[in-house]
């Protein structure tokens, strides 16, 4: 079951973080993108190429500290038909170093078209009468449940299928966030709240051996008091709490999100990590061409300063 798997890797590794892969030019190094386009030229295929080799040097320098990886799919289909081979080759070589990998896409329709975004990113497309072919076989997929259980039913039923996973979008991290998720109903709970109730209700029969679901649940480091009501009305949904580091959420904050023993929720950061040979932390202990070690440092400060918010 994908839940057991990914607190089993979280606590192997002593580490309840993820980190997001989401790859502008921007913040790939220069030495990565001049041999990227020297060899495939100044376009979607040099670009994505750029993108592999640096989510590669971010893997390598993780994958034993870092239970899991997030890459977002707007950064892989900006680059098209070769941004998506950047995002399908960065999938297998992370699964391929032993990493859990949580595909952001937030998917969601309902159907035969919400079965088709489940097949490409969970489950398995069929090809003839005896053939089924896994395609992005990510993890988990982040999902968004606007359209209600239509929506989520497909992915729950790949969920059981191939022991993949899916975080429900509750409390989103963005400062419009509250425009819809705020919004009182004639139940006197709010929108974010009638969701949480759903994703336990969703969730219930994909309970694995430490009583979380393998139906987990979005919710944004820079919300800690929504986190609070939230934590206690789903208690066997895990979290996955983005908003750290750079968008603002604290350790402090991100706390409010796990149980009494350390465990329900696994926290995002990524451009603090990506991006730390570039911060004022650590660009004068390592240079361009060392980011990977640079990542790495960050992941280890992250993880020690959330451990320490979390066990205290």
């Amino acid at each position: 079951m994908f839940i057991d798997l990914l607190i089993d890797a979280i606590k192997e590794k002593d580490n309840p973080t993820v980190v997001g892969l989401d790859p502008k030019l921007d913040f790939i190094p220069q030495f990565i993108k001049e041999k990227a386009f020297k060899e495939h030229g100044v376009n979607l295929k040099g670009a994505a190429q750029a993108i592999i080799e640096f989510n590669k040097g971010l893997i390598d320098a993780l994958c034993d500290i870092v239970p899991a990886v997030k890459p977002q799919l707007a950064y892989y289909e900006m680059y098209g038909i070769e941004g998506l081979m950047a995002f399908e080759q960065t999938v297998k070589y992370a699964k391929e170093k032993g990493m859990i990998v949580i595909a952001d896409g937030k998917r969601n329709d309902i159907g035969t078209t919400a079965e088709s975004y489940s097949a490409g990113f969970l489950g398995k497309t069929l090809i003839s009468e005896d053939v089924l072919q896994p395609v992005f076989d990510a993890d988990a997929l982040t999902v968004n449940p606007y359209l209600g259980v239509d929506g989520i039913k497909p992915f729950i039923d790949d969920c059981k299928r191939y022991q993949k996973g899916i975080f429900v979008l509750v409390k989103t991290s963005n400062k419009s966030s509250g425009q819809l998720q705020d919004i009182l109903t004639d139940k006197g709970k709010s929108i974010y709240e009638i969701v949480a109730e759903l994703v336990e209700e969703w969730g219930k029969s994909l309970r694995g051996k430490y009583g979380y679901s393998s139906v987990g649940a979005v919710v944004g480091a820079t919300y800690p008091n929504q986190a609070k009501i939230l934590r206690k009305a789903m208690k066997h949904a895990y979290i996955l709490v983005p908003g750290y580091g750079a968008q603002g959420g604290t350790a402090r904050d991100v706390a409010h999100s796990f149980d009494g023993e350390g465990l329900g929720a696994i926290v995002n950061a990524s451009r603090s990590i990506m991006c730390a040979y570039m911060s004022d932390n650590w660009k004068d202990q390592y240079s361009v061409d060392n980011y990977a070690d640079a990542s790495r440092a960050e992941a280890i400060r992250m993880r020690d300063d959330i451990n320490a918010a979390i066990k205290t």
